[in-house]
């Protein structure tokens, strides 16, 4: 078992001396890198992996912060007022408080690749290179188009606009015609 003693020498001796590093520890154990003894996890090891470690992040907030994307299935800062105020209610935050935590979880969010962690878990529909893949086949079904504008693309071929709208931590999707 390691102890809190250990874990603040390690802190320090990889970069973070100050006491202000050592809610690091807590976090670490929130996103799943840290087991409850402060050893090193499997995520953690594969978030060390340069080329998994934005998956491996996504996945990591999508299970720590699982609340948030309930919230905006991919949080902006426009979502930044909202986030605090779950912060403020599920913790009883200060209002200092919850702008650090949020604080926190937008640079998290920076390192991470939410959606392919997103993806992969639900087994997600073709990436575009397989969709291009198709095209290139001249498969009968699939109807050959010079460009398929992603859902919230405000310039689409039949000017409908399909994007999230949010509405007390529920998400759906409506179409509206564009003016």
């Amino acid at each position: 078992m390691l102890t809190k003693r250990y874990l603040l020498q390690h802190l320090k001796s990889i970069g973070f001396p100050s006491s202000n590093d050592r809610p690091l520890i807590p976090l670490l154990k929130d996103l799943g890198f840290l087991t409850d003894t402060g050893a090193p996890t499997e995520r953690y090891h594969a978030y060390r992996d340069n080329a998994r470690s934005r998956a491996v992040m996504g996945e990591a907030l999508l299970d720590a912060y699982s609340d948030l994307f309930h919230i905006n299935a991919n949080p902006s800062n426009n979502d930044r007022e909202a986030i605090k105020g779950k912060f403020k209610s599920a913790h009883n935050a200060t209002d200092r408080v919850a702008e650090a935590q949020a604080a926190t979880f937008y640079a998290l969010l920076k390192l991470a690749d939410v959606a392919g962690a997103r993806a992969a878990r639900t087994g997600a529909a073709p990436t575009v290179p397989k969709v291009q893949e198709a095209l290139n086949r001249s498969d009968p079904v699939i109807e050959k188009v010079d460009v398929w504008p992603a859902p919230g693309s405000e310039d689409t071929e039949l000017g409908v606009l399909m994007e999230p709208e949010v509405d007390h931590g529920e998400t759906e999707v409506y179409a509206r015609v564009q003016a």
